[in-house]
């Protein structure tokens, strides 16, 4: 299943309607959870779009911006990571009830309607290794998951380009300043927000209304 789903200009600005996402397809191999509460790390280029879908999914508790991909050892801030040397990218830290939604469904929902996974070291007008896609399993579930929705992404051809999005090794998260967190809801009116993000959460509304709920983070 899948296929490109383009934004109804009727629920959209003209400048919007032209936004698009594709409907990935359901992946074969999910994740088996071990916990009450698990924890997946996305990047997916800005993190204010990644952290403004992923909090509107039923099941999620909390989607913090921050910073994932590069040492260990280094300590990193926004101004820091946007130089593009570091290794790390902008990535968002999604806590959820896997009860309610599946890391798999967090997967397909992320390539559905976040990032496009051809696209290398960039997303929309973001650019440099900072705005790479890339996933961070944190376990052996989760890395089984990943690099099967990939393959089956490749196989299922639905981007004209190749898959570039990669499976990292996780070497810890760093949360991103006070003023990114949930920026989309706190800056509706953004000139950035209303072009790039609004039709990413009109678009996990439409293709997946019974994941669609309200903010999981205040």
């Amino acid at each position: 299943m899948g296929g490109v789903w383009a934004l109804s200009p009727g629920l959209l600005p003209p400048a919007l309607a032209a936004e698009s996402a594709i409907l990935a397809p359901i992946p074969k191999i999910d994740a088996v959870p071990s916990r009450k509460l698990e924890t997946a790390i996305f990047a997916g280029g800005c993190y204010w779009g990644v952290e403004g879908v992923f909090s509107h999914v039923k099941g999620v508790k909390l989607a913090v911006s921050g910073f994932a991909g590069g040492p260990r050892t280094m300590k990193v801030d926004y101004d820091r990571v946007g130089q593009g040397d570091t290794g790390y990218a902008e990535s968002v830290r999604v806590t959820y009830d896997p009860q309610v939604v599946s890391y798999g469904t967090l997967l397909r929902i992320f390539f559905s309607v976040v990032a496009d996974p051809t696209t290398l070291n960039y997303q929309a007008p973001d650019h440099g290794t900072q705005y790479r896609t890339a996933l961070f399993p944190l376990n052996a579930e989760q890395a089984k998951a990943a690099n099967a929705y990939l393959a089956q992404l490749a196989q299922a051809k639905l981007w004209n380009g190749a898959i570039v999005t990669k499976v990292e090794h996780f070497t810890g998260f760093q949360e991103g300043p006070g003023y990114h967190q949930n920026f989309l809801a706190n800056n509706p009116r953004n000139p950035y927000i209303l072009r790039w993000d609004a039709p990413k959460v009109a678009a996990l509304k439409q293709l997946f209304p019974q994941y669609y709920g309200d903010r999981a983070s205040a």
